[in-house]
């Protein structure tokens, strides 16, 4: 696939927003993007697991884990289900587990990092919240894309035009 976000970057630079570079492409899609559903949790996955759970095509879960490095939240068993469910990505702002079996799946995921420990499930974090990190806001109903070039947000969906 082409590089993505620079020819996004390059057709629309008055409206999108560069995420700072600090994530890893760990998915088996490389590029991906849709509309943000929001999650702020910290060190506590009960909501991902919910809502990977939801149809999710068109969608991408962008997770506020407050950028911890000491619990992942999200492995390989929510992340394929998340792909059964047709969801585009998967951003997390703390760590994944089970990197290589996430890298075979067909969904786009970004992380800080891994860490092996999972979370405690607590049933604590909000739902469709605005989350900011990586000096960008991301609100529900707004889009994401991204591929190994980075992240990056724009109010509307976007769409190349071919050259």
């Amino acid at each position: 696939m082409e590089d993505l976000l620079p020819e996004l970057c390059d057709q629309f630079p008055d409206l999108v927003q560069v995420v700072e570079p600090m994530f890893a492409n760990l998915g088996g899609r490389e590029a991906f993007g849709g509309e943000i559903v929001t999650i702020k949790a910290f060190e506590d996955n009960s909501l991902v697991r919910e809502q990977v759970a939801e149809p999710g095509a068109g969608k991408v879960l962008v997770v506020d884990g407050g950028g911890s490095m000491r619990r992942a939240m999200l492995g390989d068993v929510l992340a394929e289900k998340a792909e059964k469910n047709g969801w585009e990505g998967i951003v997390i702002f703390g760590c994944v587990r089970d990197v290589n079996a996430i890298g075979s799946l067909d969904i786009g995921v970004q992380a800080l990092g891994t860490h092996p420990m999972k979370t405690e499930k607590r049933g604590l974090g909000d739902l469709n919240v605005p989350v900011t990190f990586g000096g960008v806001t991301f609100r529900p109903g707004e889009y994401v894309y991204g591929d190994n070039n980075g992240l990056l947000v724009s109010p509307q969906k976007l769409a190349l035009e071919e050259a």
